[in-house]
C-alpha cells in the first residue's frame, strides 16, 4: 500500500505519531509545547478575570448576586457544559490548526465565566495562617499548583499508564454531575467539605489520566487538545480546593 493510500484511508495518519512511538526530539518538542499551552491558557484565565473585576468590578458587584440565584447559575451552569462540548471537539480538530486553537480560546473563556462567581465569593474571605492573614485565591492557587507539580512528577517518573482510570473517572464524573445537577433542586446537597474534597480527588485522578496520556496516547501534532484537557483539569482542581480554602476562612 502506498503512503498516499494509507492516509486515505486512515485519516489520522498524517496527524503525527503517538508520542510514545515517536523520536525522542519529537516527543520531548511536543511535551514542551503542550506545556507551554497550558501555561498561556493559564496566563489567559488570569487576565480575562482581572478583566472582569479590575475594569468591570462595579458591575460584578451588582451583577454577581443574581448570577449566583439557582436559576441563573443552572443557566450559566448549562451553557459551561455546552462550551465545555465545543471546546474539545474544536481542540480535537485533525483539519484546522486554526480550529483547535479556537477550541482552547473557548475553554478558557468558559472556565473564565464559570469561576468568576466562585473568586467573587472569595474576595469577601481572608485565610489566617500562623499571625497573617492571605487572600483565599493566593492559597488555593499555590496549593493547586503544588498538588499539579506533585501528580505530574509522579507519572513523568513512573511513566505508568494511568488510561486504566477512565471508566473509573467517567463513572465518578456522572455521579458527581448528577448530584450538582440535584443540588439546584435540594440546596446544599454538594455544599459540604465532603463533596468538595472528592472532587479534589476525582480532578487529581484527571491530571494523572491526561499526564498519562501525553506520554502514550496523544499524536505529537495534539499539543492545543492535550493543553485544553490538562487546563480544565486544573481549573476543575482549583475550583474544589478554593471552596475548602474559603469554608475554613473568615470573612473580611
Amino acid at each position: 500500500m502506498s503512503q498516499g493510500d494509507f492516509q486515505a484511508q486512515n485519516p489520522y495518519a498524517s496527524f503525527g505519531h503517538i508520542a510514545a512511538d515517536a523520536p525522542a526530539a519529537d516527543r520531548l518538542a511536543f511535551i514542551k509545547r503542550t506545556y507551554i499551552h497550558l501555561a498561556l491558557a493559564v496566563y489567559a484565565l488570569v487576565v480575562l478575570e482581572f478583566i472582569y473585576f479590575s475594569i468591570f468590578g462595579a458591575a460584578m458587584n451588582d451583577l454577581m448576586p443574581k448570577l449566583l440565584s439557582p436559576v441563573w447559575y443552572l443557566l450559566m451552569f448549562g451553557g459551561f457544559i455546552v462550551s465545555g462540548w465545543v471546546a474539545r471537539s474544536w481542540a480535537d480538530s485533525t483539519t484546522s490548526v486554526g480550529k483547535q486553537y479556537a477550541g482552547l480560546a473557548v475553554g478558557v473563556l468558559g472556565w473564565s465565566v464559570m469561576l468568576a462567581p466562585l473568586l467573587w465569593i472569595a474576595n469577601h474571605y481572608v485565610t489566617p495562617i500562623g499571625t497573617q492573614t492571605y487572600s483565599p485565591i493566593a492559597v488555593a492557587g499555590l496549593i493547586t499548583f503544588l498538588v499539579f507539580g506533585a501528580l505530574t512528577a509522579a507519572v513523568f517518573l513512573t511513566r505508568v499508564d494511568f488510561s486504566f482510570l477512565a471508566p473509573i473517572l467517567a463513572i465518578a464524573t456522572a455521579v458527581a454531575f448528577g448530584l450538582i445537577l440535584a443540588s439546584f433542586i435540594f440546596q446544599g446537597l454538594t455544599s459540604g467539605m465532603w463533596f468538595s474534597a472528592a472532587l479534589v480527588v476525582l480532578a487529581s485522578g484527571y491530571i494523572l489520566y491526561d499526564t498519562s496520556n501525553v506520554l502514550h496516547h496523544y499524536r505529537t501534532t495534539q499539543h492545543v487538545a492535550a493543553a485544553l484537557a490538562l487546563f480544565s483539569s486544573v481549573a476543575l482542581l482549583f475550583w474544589y480546593i478554593l471552596r475548602i480554602v474559603i469554608a475554613v476562612s473568615g470573612r473580611r
